[in-house]
């Protein structure tokens, strides 16, 4: 199992599935991160909080703990 925020700079994967609890889960699919939809990385900061990456053609910035819940492929 790999999560959003293990994914390396630089690289695109796919939504597998989402973990977070209620109103969490809820505001991470508002930003548009679904089951099956590519999220590329564009870039972590340094000690990894916040990590930026691009979704449907719009860029995000989601902190770690976001990240964490976010299983990719």
């Amino acid at each position: 199992m790999k999560t959003l925020k293990e994914a390396a700079c630089g690289e695109t994967v796919k939504v597998k599935k989402l973990t977070g609890e209620g109103a969490v889960k809820r505001r991470i699919m508002d930003m548009g991160i679904t089951k099956g939809v590519d999220v590329f990385v564009r870039k972590v900061a340094p000690l990894g909080d916040p990590v930026e990456v691009t979704v449907r053609g719009y860029e995000l910035s989601l902190r770690k703990a976001d990240a964490e819940m976010i299983e990719v492929e």
